[in-house]
This record gives structure tokens, C-alpha cells and sequence, in this order.
């Protein structure tokens, strides 16, 4: 098997942010056990939808979970989540590796408009 790619700083910067915070942490884990929508994965994990849906989108930034929108029979719109398949090495050379292609705050600030 192929080792993954090293993902920029940018990324890893993305990515870590996502996954430093108990509720993220808890959203992937519910997400283990397969896809599931957003009202059962707010009553699995004892949280409201606003605030699911709020970190649901900082997962999805990240690219470490992606969602459907998907209709029931009954007509009733339903958004599925599941996790995207990822994996990522730490080590220090690693996160060197990342530090050198971290675009500066400004441009980052230019691709925010």
C-alpha cells in the first residue's frame, strides 16, 4: 500500500484544528460505526443540532467527514454524515515538512475575501 500523502501546512493546520475538540472527537467517533444523520448523531451525542452542525462543518473543512443530503420516503429531507477515510503520520519531520509550506497570514487573509 501506497503511504499517503503529506498533507501542506495549511492542511495539517486544518485538520488538527478540526480534531482539538472533545465534541469533534466524539462526532468521528460516532461516525466509526458508519454513516448516519444529523438528528440521530445530535440525539446519540447529547447535543443540539445547531452546534453538530457547526462542528459537522469544520469536519467537512477538513475533509475528514463528507455529507449527503438525502430524501426519506416520506419526503423529509435528511443530511447523512460519514467519515472520509484518512490517516496522518506525526512525526517531527512531518510536521517540519508542513511548517516550511504554511502560507503567510496574509494570504491567507486574500483567500478568505
Amino acid at each position: 500500500m501506497a503511504e499517503p500523502a503529506r498533507p501542506t501546512g495549511d492542511e495539517l493546520l486544518k485538520v488538527l484544528a478540526a480534531l482539538g475538540n472533545p465534541h469533534r472527537l466524539r462526532i468521528v467517533a460516532a461516525l466509526l460505526g458508519g454513516r448516519n444523520y444529523v438528528s440521530k448523531l445530535a440525539r446519540d451525542l447529547n447535543i443540539g443540532r445547531p452546534l453538530l452542525h457547526m462542528h459537522l462543518q469544520r469536519l467537512e473543512a477538513a475533509g475528514l467527514v463528507t455529507g449527503e443530503l438525502e430524501l426519506s420516503d416520506d419526503g423529509k429531507a435528511m443530511k447523512y454524515f460519514e467519515l472520509t477515510p484518512f490517516s496522518y503520520t506525526l512525526t517531527p519531520e512531518t510536521v517540519a515538512e508542513a511548517a516550511y509550506t504554511i502560507t503567510d497570514d496574509e494570504t491567507r487573509k486574500e483567500d478568505a475575501k
